[in-house]
């Protein structure tokens, strides 16, 4: 058990990709993503294992996502992930980003 303060410590927000593309230097299938998540946080980068379950042009068409946004940034190989987007296994083990099920506001914080 975890105290809820340590919950509220992690930053969850809503945004919405806009852009995506092939990230052939990843050891696993990845893309590159840019995603606006509002006016107080901006546009951050993250690089996300779903090459699975969806298309670039999938990502594009208003995708909204769930990601945590306060985590230090990470590099992988030459790109610098800004935000944990979230997911969960399928069967296979392949992700299906978190999303939420009607269009919310960029920057939404989860509670």
């Amino acid at each position: 058990m975890i105290p809820h303060c340590d919950f509220q410590n992690v930053d969850i927000r809503v945004g919405t990709i806009i852009s995506a593309e092939d990230f052939p230097e990843a050891r696993k299938p990845a893309y590159k993503l840019m995603i606006d998540f509002g006016s107080e946080i901006g546009i951050k980068k993250s690089s996300a294992q779903i090459t699975t379950h969806y298309t670039i042009a999938q990502l594009v068409l208003g995708m909204q996502i769930v990601a945590v946004v306060n985590f230090a940034p990470k590099k992988i190989g030459p790109f610098v992930s800004e935000v944990l987007t979230l997911g969960l296994a399928d069967g296979q083990g392949d992700v299906v980003v978190l999303s939420p099920t009607k269009i919310v506001p960029n920057g939404g914080k989860v509670f």
